[in-house]
């Protein structure tokens, strides 16, 4: 629960707890300890640290109210002193190192400047121990990201309004004085106990020491940032309608569970599935929806070129916040940084830096995430990007602003306490994992396969046994050990016959269920009589996968078909059927209650056999037949009386026949 809950309180992005003093992690090497003094500022605990900063929970001991204490700190560009200060690590990183610092010293007068329950604030800023410093509030909440993954369905229309309102109403200050947010995400969007959204992350010092450090590289988030965002093209500026593509893309994600096809494949081929064309079609109001779709158009020319605009397109009509002389005169009111020595700093403004982002910071503090503003992940995309623009910033300096180590003091229970990311203990060195949602569509089942793979939960966790080779007309078996309750769909894609089949469940063996930490035999004990399937001409490579499904499944949208005990598909026919279903024509979709949103988690584990032929049989040569010998007698010795026997009988026989 937040110290404060009526503030404009705060601002971390990330997932990791914050860890109490003395708990190892590789992610402290750089943070200060715990009771330094920063002026009035006493750090109880750490909050999160990235490449670009560290945010700490610190006491504001002449105001009695505790704060989110962010410091400058590009780890590849600076080390600490021995005296606590920030030291640049090479002549040649001095002049990146000074830009990054004016503009995150910039970031902290853009923020300050603003004045709306919906945008982060900034207390104060202040450069001393050769960095700078801001202060922010802190206070409990999750992001829309994480609230979304709680939920059992799709939100309704009217609870998407109550989010999305106060968040356009903040960007319409903002883009008002020519600045732009570039890089909305559900993840940059936190909700607090009363579900009062709060914009975050204006990571200026990241975006400039980007541009200088990785000349090509962009960072941002596929499938929420435009096509303009992936390079600066003449006719492809950003502007307005740049945060308009990347707030509606948000909404597609809270209605459809996915978030649009990135915006730089959909001009090679347009995978984008209109919500007007969508299962949710009928659930919300027919204009909401064609603006949402409006709004997510390839080129910026064809979306809403403002705020307002996009207020028409879906519906909201005129602003529900303050009026225009109302922002204006909020703004000129809001006060920056209290007074102090001052000096002119040159650098480039937020709105003229493409949004990057590098490290994504969780944190827990008791039931929720306290969230810190400019410290989040994202992805890289190469794209050419040159920042414009600079202007005259005025930041507040204190002079002979000592770090002051002081004896550590016990940190704050509640925000040193370790839980886990959404439920109970997370490390602040461990980034959350989200999983990736592939494109909707496929053409080929290998880019399935692998879009899959980047869709599963691998928190459900599951691992499949199988031999690495196959003689021929050897049966297959297999084993698949799973971390959860679900039920196993195994397929194998005999690539030289280039057929799919499903080898689980199956005629003979329908019971495809798998308890938690328990191992599932292929064929099972259970099947009767057991099936089986063996190696055989022509010879190749099996990829053999399983899925391992929170729920059963539908397999009426698939593309197989029933031949003897297992479903086969031929590869063509289901990539025609990938094409247009996407994954739900090879895996099904999961089967849910009626009414109830069908959210489909599921797990893989995949193995590659290689059928071998068997080995040719030699024929075994017969043994040699020998004939006994014949016993020889030796010159001058006598025959054996069996000899002599016989030639008796012999002489007898003849007399007889001739009648002697």
């Amino acid at each position: 629960m937040a110290d404060e809950p009526h503030s404009n309180s705060t601002v971390i992005l990330g997932g990791g707890a914050a860890k109490p003093k003395g708990e190892s992690s590789g992610m402290h090497q750089n943070a200060l300890p715990v009771g330094t003094m920063l002026g009035e500022f006493e750090i109880i605990s750490l909050i999160g640290e990235g490449g670009f900063g560290i945010v700490y929970l610190a006491q504001d001991h002449s105001l009695h109210r505790k704060v989110a204490l962010k410091e400058y700190m590009p780890a590849s560009l600076a080390s600490r002193a021995h005296d606590s200060s920030v030291t640049v690590r090479s002549e040649r990183q001095r002049e990146t190192f000074g830009i990054g610092l004016r503009s995150f010293v910039n970031e902290a007068r853009i923020l300050a400047q603003f004045d709306h329950a919906a945008l982060v604030k900034v207390y104060r800023f202040w450069e001393a121990n050769g960095t700078a410093y801001m202060v922010m509030p802190y206070f409990s909440g999750q992001t829309l990201q994480d609230v979304l993954r709680t939920r059992d369905k799709a939100p309704e229309e009217a609870w998407i309004r109550k989010i999305l309102l106060p968040v356009m109403d903040a960007l319409e200050i903002i883009h008002e004085d020519k600045c732009y947010h570039r890089d909305i995400a559900p993840d940059n969007i936190m909700l607090l106990a009363d579900e009062r959204p709060v914009l975050l992350d204006f990571g200026a010092a990241r975006r400039v020491i980007s541009d200088m450090t990785q000349a090509l590289t962009v960072i941002l988030k596929p499938g929420y940032a435009p096509i303009e965002q992936y390079a600066e093209m003449p006719g492809m500026k950003q502007g307005p309608w740049t945060d308009v593509y990347a707030l509606a893309a948000v909404v597609y994600f809270m209605i459809l569970n996915r978030k649009p096809p990135p915006a730089v494949g959909r001009m090679m081929q347009d995978s984008y599935e209109p919500l007007t064309l969508s299962e949710m079609a009928g659930q919300y109001s027919d204009r909401f929806l064609q603006g949402i779709d409006k709004c997510l158009n390839v080129k910026a020319e064809d979306r809403p070129q403002s705020i307002a605009e996009m207020r028409i397109a879906i519906g909201f009509g005129p602003s529900t916040g303050l009026t225009e002389q109302a922002l204006r005169k909020s703004k000129k009111s809001a006060k920056p940084a209290p007074p102090a020595p001052v000096r002119a700093a040159t650098a480039n403004t937020a709105s003229d830096e493409a949004s990057t982002r590098d490290t994504r910071l969780p944190l827990l503090i008791g039931a929720g995430v306290v969230i810190a503003a400019a410290l989040a992940g994202g992805y890289a995309y190469y794209a050419k990007h040159q920042a414009t623009g600079s202007d005259a910033t005025v930041v507040a300096k204190l002079p002979d602003t000592p770090i002051v180590p002081k004896q550590a003091v016990p940190a704050n229970k509640a925000a040193t306490s370790a839980a886990p990311f959404n439920s109970a203990a997370a490390s602040v060195a461990a980034p959350s994992v989200s999983p990736v949602p592939p494109a909707p569509l496929f053409t080929t089942l290998a880019a399935a396969l692998d879009g899959a793979n980047a869709a599963a939960d691998t928190r459900m966790g599951v691992s499949l046994e199988a031999p690495k080779s196959l003689v021929a007309d050897s049966a297959l078996t297999l084993s698949a050990s799973s971390k959860s309750d679900g039920f196993l769909y195994t397929y194998l894609w005999d690539q030289s016959e280039d057929r799919i089949y499903r080898l689980l469940p199956n005629e003979k063996d329908p019971d495809n269920a798998i308890k938690a930490n328990s191992t599932l035999s292929l064929p099972s004990s259970k099947s009767a009589p057991a099936w089986k399937f063996a190696a055989k001409e022509p010879l190749g490579k099996w990829r053999v996968f399983s899925i391992l499904s929170e729920k059963p499944r539908d397999f009426s949208k698939a593309a197989f078909t029933r031949q003897g005990d297992f479903l086969v598909a031929e590869r063509k026919a289901l990539e025609s059927r990938l094409s247009t279903a996407g994954l739900p024509g090879l895996f099904g979709t999961p089967q849910c209650a009626a009414g109830l949103e069908c959210r489909d988690h599921y797990a893989i584990g995949s193995a590659v056999i290689t059928e071998m032929a068997a080995p040719a049989v030699k024929p075994v040569a017969p043994a040699p037949v020998t004939k006994p010998a014949v016993p020889q007698t030796a010159p001058g010795k006598k025959k054996p009386d069996s000899e002599r026997e016989y030639m008796k009988r012999l002489n007898k026989d003849l007399d007889n026949l001739l009648g002697k």
